[in-house]
């Protein structure tokens, strides 16, 4: 199975974990179209990397709490990202712009969107987003130092902030894990919340991408209050009361079809 796949398996299986706390490991290879064996090892591979515990015939969940590393969150709410990406996409102003990008799977969606565009300069400090427009000629890209996040392949800490400072962006689009109009934008990690801030004190325009998913959601670290947000892109799975709480607060709100 390619990589892609087996990471479409492997998300499937955590949500499951989420949502029940226990998998089949028989009832999924059979969802999958795959062998018993190829299951087992997808389970192995979580259970190394301590998501899961492996029982006799499948699984159980050891934290719900977990941050999934980024290459498992491919697969998740792939449709909704990818709308709300080409949603953004057709928002950012024509001819020259200087666009912050924080790491996430939307992000790095939204990044593939615009890597023919001319005219553009793009700040991230996500490697994977890096890597996805250091090779395209007509694109200024301007990446961060920092310490690199497992997680998030982002690159975060004192030397990710000291570039940021000293550099001013237009727009900046900011995935996060949760947004809610109490809690305001959070993360699984301190330090990278403390990143993301301060590429949105560098902004002037903040757009926040979040599937429905991560609506009405508080995580650890705070990144920034709801009222520093210019624009949040969301999609029709978001919860409606969630919404309307963070339109109340006087932010924009988008649902993307």
């Amino acid at each position: 199975m390619s990589t892609l796949r087996r990471a479409d398996r492997v998300s499937a299986i955590l949500e499951r974990l989420s949502g029940s706390g226990s998998v089949d490991a028989g009832q999924l290879a059979d969802e999958f179209h795959v062998s018993p064996a190829t299951i087992r090892r997808d389970l192995q591979v979580l259970e190394d990397q301590r998501l899961l515990s492996r029982t006799h015939g499948g699984a159980v969940a050891v934290d719900v709490a977990y941050e999934l590393p980024v290459r498992y969150r491919v697969g998740q709410h792939r449709e909704e990202k990818a709308l709300i990406a080409r949603a953004v996409a057709r928002l950012l102003p024509k001819g020259p712009l200087t666009l912050g990008l924080t790491g996430g799977t939307t992000t790095h969606l939204l990044a593939r969107l615009l890597a023919d565009r001319v005219d553009l300069t793009v700040v991230t400090n996500a490697l994977n987003i890096a890597g996805e427009l250091a090779l395209r000629p007509r694109l200024k890209l301007i990446m961060t130092g920092g310490v690199s996040r497992t997680q998030s392949y982002e690159l975060v800490g004192p030397i990710a902030d000291h570039a940021l400072q000293g550099l001013n962006m237009a727009v900046a689009v900011v995935g996060v894990d949760g947004i809610s109009a109490r809690g305001g934008l959070t993360t699984h990690d301190e330090i990278e919340a403390n990143t993301n801030a301060t590429m949105i004190r560098r902004a002037g325009r903040v757009i926040v991408v979040a599937d429905g998913s991560k609506i009405g959601k508080t995580c650890l670290a705070g990144i920034c209050p709801i009222t520093d947000v210019s624009l949040l892109v969301t999609d029709t799975t978001a919860d409606p009361s969630g919404v309307e709480e963070i339109r109340r607060t006087g932010v924009e709100v988008l649902v993307a079809e």
